[in-house]
């Protein structure tokens, strides 16, 4: 696969505004362990190698068991690796990154509001809306894993 242009040097703008995104998330009311699972599953479904990568190193540093990050594209058949907590915002993480097939279903935000105050659901949209920005930046530049 070709490298393409370098959006942090083509367009600083704009790239520094993601990074703001970055900045604001770090200090959200949401554990590292749940930011990077939303952080994972949403890059597998876009298919970004270049943060599937990042964010799994991330995880594991974060102390994140790798037997967790294998099963996690089938976390919905495998849920006693999973709490109740996570597979809400597994699920959000999904119908957010499918934005297109049914929304964030009503279904979905119920049970999110079992585990999460309102606020903090807001940053979780906010976390699936930057990792998902990140991925279609990685994917349509062709960003290429570093080793």
């Amino acid at each position: 696969m070709e490298k393409r242009i370098n959006i942090s040097t083509s367009e600083p703008h704009g790239y520094k505004a993601m990074l703001g995104l970055e900045g604001y998330l770090s200090k959200i009311d949401i554990s590292q362990t749940l930011k990077e699972l939303v952080k994972i599953r949403a890059s597998q479904i876009n298919n970004c190698a270049y943060c599937i990568n990042m964010h799994t190193k991330d995880a594991i540093k974060n102390g994140e068991r790798p037997e967790r990050i294998f099963i996690l594209s089938a976390w919905r058949e495998a849920t006693k690796f999973f709490t109740e907590e996570e597979q809400a915002i597994l699920a959000m993480t999904e119908e957010i990154t499918l934005i297109h097939q049914q929304g964030l279903t009503e279904e979905t935000y119920s049970k999110a509001t079992q585990f999460f105050t309102e606020n903090q659901i807001a940053q979780i949209i906010m976390l699936i809306v930057t990792i998902n920005g990140w991925n279609r930046i990685a994917v349509s530049t062709h960003l290429q894993i570093e080793d």
